[in-house]
């Protein structure tokens, strides 16, 4: 991040210097400075809201009830786990916090996980299979309501920043998939190519669906459909439907579960929404920071040069170019990337297409570099093997995914 911030500032300065832009820098970075701290101003009751909740969730039961359903799918997706060890618990317990949006929560599991599965690891400084998966799936995760986001829509004057559940969530199952897929892939590929090709034979099932799901997919993008008419309706209410009624009916599960539980769920709402303003507070100087050197890289004109030579690229699957630099930036870093999608939002506005699908992009990828960082560091492990392929291609489906979806529901 020191580098991508370095680049935008020297690059924005350059630039000014060069079109006799530079007196209009102060201006855009002070602005867009006050900019940033309103938006976080407006985030701090959503987040402190959605965590209250889901720290009723948590005392509820919830989040263990989940990561049980997701035990019998565990066994496949780690089968060198031994039964009841309690590295399966643990990374249940993550995936499921993660499903629901409770990152903090989320990172505790996933650092005990890892601590479980280095207990059953013979090279302590080499990942192993069941490892990379688990990071997969961190970097993949499946998103039900991506709140920050939302948040950052709802200051922004969206009138429907719910919107992009749907998309968000569509997008999201396609990049875990694709991160299950490689990881499967390239663990396999190690083995021989003899065991490979076996293995490829005994799953031919799944390997079929999934080709003729992919190419479903191309067959609607290229087939020149007029993406979002009336052609495909069902699809498209079908997607509005789970944007509107997700976080109500997860209202409805959390109540109905602490009612159930006797949760004294006003105590326990209280006690998770002080960390929600703890979390909304630490984000301003990141977001100041992005924002600023963002400002003064679009008002020198290095934008305007960076979309006319990647649009050429682009085009050619209606990828708008201005959205790149949020994609690009979002394995590296979660805030630099929230601070280029609420400039985006600014110029473009919330529900413009080009803000819907940088917040679907924001919403169904993960900073990849530093899950890995953060979760392998804290084990001490050294040689990642192919976590950063499988993770990078992972948010790469991710990506097209939302451009696909994106197109078919708003434009």
């Amino acid at each position: 991040m020191n580098y991508v911030w370095f680049f935008l500032m020297m690059i924005s300065l350059l630039t000014a210097a060069f079109t006799g832009k530079i007196e209009l820098l102060p201006a855009s970075a002070f602005e867009m400075a006050g900019t940033a701290v309103n938006i976080v101003l407006g985030l701090i009751g959503i987040l402190t809201l959605w965590l209250g909740l889901m720290r009723i969730a948590e005392n509820a039961g919830l989040i263990r009830s989940l990561a049980r359903l997701l035990t019998p799918v565990g066994k496949h997706l780690f089968p060198g786990i031994p039964d009841g060890h309690p590295a399966m618990g643990s990374m249940t317990l993550n995936i499921a916090a993660n499903w629901l949006g409770l990152g903090n929560a989320a990172t505790p599991f996933g650092i005990k996980a890892m601590e479980h599965l280095q207990e059953l690891n013979p090279d302590k400084e080499r990942a192993t299979d069941a490892m990379i998966m688990f990071m997969g799936l961190n970097t993949s995760s499946i998103t039900l309501v991506p709140i920050t986001i939302i948040g950052v829509r709802t200051s922004l004057g969206s009138t429907d920043p719910g919107a992009i559940i749907g998309t968000t969530l569509f997008s999201s199952l396609c990049a875990t998939i694709a991160a299950i897929a490689a990881v499967k892939i390239l663990t396999h590929a190690t083995w021989g190519l003899s065991q490979f090709t076996s293995w490829l034979l005994r799953t031919w099932k799944w390997w079929t669906f999934l080709l003729i799901f992919i190419g479903l997919m191309l067959f609607l993008r290229r087939t020149g459909l007029p993406l979002g008419s009336e052609s495909i309706p069902f699809f498209r209410k079908s997607v509005d439907l789970i944007s509107k009624w997700t976080i109500p009916l997860l209202l409805l599960l959390i109540l109905g579960a602490a009612a159930v539980k006797k949760v004294r769920v006003y105590e326990v709402f209280i006690d998770g929404a002080k960390e929600g303003f703890q979390v909304a507070i630490r984000i301003i100087p990141y977001l100041v920071a992005i924002l600023a050197a963002i400002a003064m890289f679009r008002t020198s004109g290095a934008m305007d040069v960076l979309i006319q030579i990647i649009t050429p690229f682009t085009r050619g699957i209606g990828f708008p170019a201005e959205v790149l630099p949020a994609a690009l930036m979002r394995p590296f870093s979660g805030s630099g990337t929230l601070g280029i999608i609420t400039e985006l939002m600014q110029v473009h506005t919330p529900d413009s297409f080009i803000g819907c699908l940088s917040s679907t992009i924001y919403g169904c990828t993960e900073t990849t570099f530093y899950v890995l960082a953060v979760y392998f560091g804290a084990v001490g492990i050294r040689q990642t093997r192919f976590a950063v392929a499988a993770g990078l291609f992972a948010d790469g489906v991710g990506i097209l995914a939302s451009l696909f979806i994106c197109r078919l529901i708003f434009l």
